[in-house]
């Protein structure tokens, strides 16, 4: 074998190792994380928008309170909302959105208040989620999920809201879950299970959990902690606030700890769990609607049975410094090595 012929079968397999050995990246330990990403949205835009933190109280935008990805780019309603991130075990990054806008007419992307008729579909009606997908959380593929195109039995949904991911590990596969209504009957949390290229439903969504004598709930959210598995909605029942159900299966057998888990005494919805690096705390958020202007809340348990109110974003432990009014966060735990190159993409002048 000639040089020239051995020089291009050497770069053809190291081409091939380093294909395969990104393909294969996984999930960093957690002694290996360092820092903290927030995505959340704006009303007034309809974008999305990242922050990061070091140690988990104190979160900076990373473009200024500017959006890192416009709605009108990725949604087919030209906005999105409720947006939230997961890594899954490939190493790769993963959202869903809800893809809505609720100023669309407003803005002139629409001539209607809804999509459809509120009579017959309710507040907000939509029919779609934005997927999103990446390895580096700078450069994104996007899919629109149109949900009632997915299965004959989706047709008439009233609303594809608040979509959540979590890995299945029996399965080998993404659960995504959300909340749905069809018509105008009440709303309540499904869950299917994702290609692998996580561009469409492989499985026909079904209802995750009955809410007590089938009042209505939104807006789940499931942390696995040892075999248990710890899932926070946003009741209906006597006012928005959160409640917790507790299982040993990811989609099936919750019961209801009849108690409230968020510290408010006005509305509030979204919740989400994220856990301190190092340390077997866990910390609740939850968007507090029914303040003006919003914000969040925070509670912070280490048993999942008492939770200790740490109040808003500004008003207590926790703090932005650089952004307001956010909406419906998600927050994941990242290496310093992914959140200085996220730093420097948006020009941050910030160190972990």
């Amino acid at each position: 074998m000639n040089s020239q012929r051995f020089l291009t079968l050497f770069l053809s397999v190291l081409l091939t190792v380093s294909s395969f050995a990104q393909k294969e990246k996984k999930q960093p330990a957690e002694k290996n994380k360092a820092a903290y990403l927030m995505v959340y949205f704006k009303d007034d835009t309809h974008g999305l928008y990242f922050a990061l933190s070091k140690d988990g109280y104190s979160f900076t935008d990373v473009n200024n309170a500017k959006p890192v990805m416009a709605g009108d780019t990725i949604a087919e309603q030209k906005g999105i909302r409720d947006p939230y991130i997961m890594r899954g075990p490939d190493g790769m990054f993963y959202m869903a959105l809800t893809d809505l806008h609720i100023y669309a007419q407003k803005m002139g992307y629409r001539t209607t208040l809804w999509e459809r008729d509120a009579k017959d579909y309710g507040w907000g009606n939509n029919r779609g989620l934005v997927l999103l997908k990446s390895r580096d959380l700078i450069h994104w593929s996007h899919t629109v999920l149109r949900v009632d195109k997915a299965f004959p039995e989706l047709a008439n949904i009233g609303c594809a809201w608040a979509p959540e991911m979590i890995y299945d590990e029996a399965k080998g596969k993404i659960m995504l879950y959300f909340t749905i209504h069809f018509g105008l009957d009440k709303a309540r949390v499904y869950y299917t299970y994702m290609n692998k290229d996580f561009t469409q439903m492989e499985t026909l969504p079904k209802c995750i959990f009955e809410y007590t004598e089938g009042k209505e709930y939104i807006d789940a959210d499931i942390t696995k902690v040892g075999t248990k598995y710890h899932m926070f909605i946003c009741s209906h029942d006597g006012g928005a606030h959160i409640e917790q159900a507790i299982s040993d299966s990811i989609n099936t057998g919750y019961k209801l700890i009849p108690q409230r888990c968020d510290g408010e005494k006005v509305g509030c919805e979204a919740p989400t769990v994220f856990k301190r690096i190092g340390q077997n705390k866990w910390v609740l958020i939850y968007d507090i609607f029914r303040i003006n202007p919003h914000n969040f809340g925070f509670s912070e348990t280490s048993d999942f049975e008492h939770f200790t109110y740490l109040g808003h974003f500004n008003e207590g432990v926790m703090k932005t410094t650089n952004f307001s009014i956010p909406k419906h966060p998600a927050v994941i735990q990242i290496t310093k090595k992914e959140a200085e190159k996220l730093a420097a993409k948006w020009n941050l002048k910030m160190k972990f």
